[in-house]
């Protein structure tokens, strides 16, 4: 694919409408980044993934690149493609899975590690300290290679970054710079809590800087009870961005048939 933007600083020529791409006939899909990291944006991905999949879409799951292997030694990826498989039109557990098998799992796919993930590595690192620790560098194109294989022949596909919008993949290549080149909208995760104001508002700020929609605001996980704190944050984020702010309670990965629905707007 030629012309992929290596830097932030290409990207104002991008269309600052904030629509997809129409380079290519392609799924519909969303691109789910988050403020910070460890907020919950796979267990948001799962979620949207398990939603379509339930509704009879057929959905493919998509990550540029995940860190942290090496956290889950026991993991077979045969045995979780194949429980999958088993789980018919069930839902497999996906407690204590690695982020491309929960995905898996949550969309009904057959997609391996290597189509869900390109990019896989054993610390849990930023994907780009990760890349140079194993002695290789994030090559943009096959990323892209493997994000239009895994859209093609699905209704819609859920593409997960890792941490948050300006994380690097390479020296030169942000976590933004690949959600530009994918075209999808943004789902943005944020915690509910003290602070979520601010990391949230200038997440949208720096998508909507590149041209980039932000479709919705997931919070997550959102308390039985929210406290006036909790509850303001996600007034006043909706208030002052415009955004949707959708919530997801806390969920029980072990039984995926009691999560609830997500739907965006």
């Amino acid at each position: 694919m030629a012309g992929i933007s290596r830097g932030v600083w290409n990207l104002a020529q991008q269309d600052q409408t904030g629509e997809e791409s129409a380079r290519e006939s392609r799924a519909s899909g969303v691109f789910v980044t988050a403020t910070g990291t460890e907020v919950g944006k796979t267990v948001v991905s799962a979620v949207l993934a398990h939603t379509l999949a339930a509704d009879g879409k057929r959905v493919a799951v998509f990550k540029p690149a995940f860190t942290g292997m090496d956290e889950y030694p026991d993991y077979d990826e045969a045995a979780a493609i194949a429980a999958v498989a088993a789980a018919g039109d069930g839902w497999p557990a996906v407690a204590g899975l690695p982020d491309p098998a929960t995905l898996r799992a949550a969309a009904r796919s057959s997609q391996t590690d290597e189509e869900i993930a390109p990019y896989r590595f054993d610390p849990p690192m930023s994907p780009h300290l990760a890349a140079g620790v194993a002695g290789v560098e994030i090559d943009p194109e096959r990323v892209m290679k493997a994000a239009r294989a895994a859209a093609d022949g699905v209704d819609a596909i859920i593409c997960e970054g890792a941490g948050g919008l300006l994380v690097p993949l390479s020296p030169s290549w942000t976590m933004r710079s690949c959600a530009v080149e994918l075209g999808y909208p943004l789902v943005v995760v944020a915690p509910p809590g003290l602070g979520s104001i601010n990391h949230t508002l200038l997440t949208i700020e720096s998508a909507r800087s590149v041209g980039l929609k932000v479709a919705a605001v997931v919070m997550n996980p959102w308390p039985a009870n929210p406290t006036p704190i909790e509850a303001d944050n996600r007034e006043t984020i909706e208030s002052l961005s415009g955004v949707p702010v959708l919530t997801l309670p806390a969920l029980d990965l072990n039984a995926p048939a009691t999560w609830p629905p997500l739907r965006l707007p």
